[in-house]
């Protein structure tokens, strides 16, 4: 059986072109989205994938309509192929049910492989260049030294609040409590 696919990003887009060519591609039944690509969160193809059995084809009228990027798109026809699912792109011609449609697969595989490769190579690069420069990686600190001194001495007085220590510093109560205890000790390991 040939199930198809359907997204758009947004309401004022239309499925119109999408569902006619899924249908002249000969499909049974078709789930569509109305939802980002960015999103995780897309319950017709959650639907879809429930539905699809051994033996069956999940069809797609476009690549990017299935997976929201190429390590993702991979990872889910994987997942396809594990349970005896084929895929096909109708835009693209990919069909892993053919022969050749597996080996553009494992290129596309291979593709996104090498991109995680040269990105994890240069960030790693770009780190070590920061370090011989004397600067750190990550994260700016929500609060520098001289902020916890103050907060520390704040909190240890009575009679000021939360509330006012977090506005004279300028973080919220749950920064502040990251780096100083309710007590007014500063937080191991952050002066």
């Amino acid at each position: 059986m040939r199930v198809g696919y359907a997204r758009v990003s947004t309401p004022d887009q239309k499925l119109d072109l999408q569902l006619d060519a899924l249908r002249d591609a000969g499909c049974e039944r078709v789930f569509t989205d109305e939802a980002s690509g960015a999103k995780a969160d897309r319950p017709g193809l959650a639907e879809a994938l429930a539905f699809v059995r051994s033996g069956d084809a999940l069809v797609v009228w476009r690549l990017d309509r299935f997976g929201r990027s190429l390590k993702d798109l991979v990872g889910r026809v994987d997942e396809l192929r594990e349970a005896g699912v084929g895929f096909r792109s109708l835009t693209e011609g990919v069909d892993t049910t053919s022969p050749t449609g597996k080996l553009v697969f494992h290129v596309f595989g291979a593709l996104a492989e090498f991109e995680r490769d040269l990105i994890r190579e240069r960030t790693m690069a770009g780190l070590a260049s920061a370090r011989a420069r004397g600067r750190k990686g990550g994260r700016p600190r929500a609060m520098d030294e001289e902020k916890v001194r103050v907060a520390s001495r704040l909190m240890k007085d009575p009679e000021v609040s939360v509330a006012e220590v977090c506005r004279a510093v300028g973080v919220s109560s749950a920064t502040l409590y990251r780096y100083v205890a309710p007590d007014g000790t500063v937080r191991q390991g952050l002066t």
